[in-house]
């Protein structure tokens, strides 16, 4: 089982996609914390509970929810209370769903992998980096916020120092697609060799 993780902007959503097209299934926990969240999701209720003004027609309004929480660090933890467990219970049914289907590899693309500690249900973890000023760019044009503002969401995050060090691999993206695909198709088999 392989992690795949990396600070915002980094380019991990993109290693995702060719992982994906190449036939390793992936896990995806932001698309997970999504459908907890969408309409009849099973965060909805205790979210509905917590803050009410954060559900809309038996979704979660995700702009609400940040409004709520952000510059709350309570409310933050009583969120990811909420939310970490759930998302783990769908990681290990994806998980018994890959084992069952006699998967040779899998991938769990975690933005939080070694925050969660689900670094430690992985073979091995895959870091995908990038130059600052073009994670900021892509930050900026993503989320449409300053620069300042884009600083402050990584300032969040572990420290691409500390995430790199904990990484036994490391993607380096930002040059080029064709670039970042040639590095997933060594990583690939090297590892495929090696299984």
């Amino acid at each position: 089982m392989i992690g795949l993780t990396g600070g915002m902007g980094a380019g991990k959503s993109t290693v995702a996609r060719f992982l994906r097209r190449a036939g390793w299934p992936v896990f995806d926990a932001d698309r997970a914390v999504h459908a907890l969240q969408a309409k009849n999701g099973a965060a909805v209720p205790a979210l509905a509970w917590l803050w009410p003004e954060t559900v809309k027609e038996g979704a979660v309004d995700r702009a609400a929810l940040r409004q709520t929480v952000i510059g709350h660090p309570e409310r933050i933890a009583a969120l990811e209370a909420i939310i970490h467990p759930l998302v783990r219970r769908a990681r290990q049914d994806f998980l018994r769903q890959m084992r069952r289907r006699g998967m040779r590899f899998c991938v769990l693309d975690i933005p939080l992998l070694f925050e969660t500690g689900a670094d430690r249900d992985c073979d091995l973890v895959v870091v995908v980096t990038a130059p600052l000023p073009v994670r900021l760019h892509r930050i900026m044009r993503r989320r449409s916020v300053s620069e300042a503002q884009a600083r402050a969401l990584l300032s969040r995050q572990m420290s691409d120092n500390e995430r790199n060090r904990r990484a036994d691999l490391l993607l380096r993206n930002g040059l080029s697609r064709g670039h970042t695909a040639q590095q997933m198709k060594r990583m690939m088999r090297t590892l495929e060799n090696a299984a």
